[in-house]
């Protein structure tokens, strides 16, 4: 029974608001409805405007985001290859220094 009044509160109280509105509306339908398609025309180039100023700023996002995986790719690049050039060295050392001791064991 709390529903059905407050539903018809609602619908009272909407078709009071549209009562005031229409008899204190300060202009004609027909120039109320072309102020309606003048003001959505400017939001819809407002929003294609800001729809181009997004892509614009996702396009530049993604070329920043690409730089940056490629700088890192090289750095990763370069720390591998550098760890392999010190496994390198490491290994030809050790077996330098073994096939010295094992042609001079007397370390002279």
């Amino acid at each position: 029974m709390d529903d059905t009044k407050g539903l018809s509160y609602f619908l009272l109280g909407l078709g009071v608001g549209v009562a005031v509105g229409i008899v204190f509306a300060p202009t004609s339908g027909e120039e109320t409805r072309g102020r309606i398609r003048t003001k959505a025309n400017e939001g819809g180039d407002f929003l294609r405007r800001r729809t181009e100023d997004l892509r614009e700023s996702a396009v530049d996002l993604v070329d920043r985001g690409r730089t940056a995986v490629g700088r890192q790719r090289e750095q990763l690049n370069a720390a591998v290859e550098a760890g392999r050039q010190a496994y390198r060295e490491t290994i030809a050392e050790a077996t330098g220094s073994t096939s010295n001791i094992a042609s001079n064991p007397e370390g002279v």
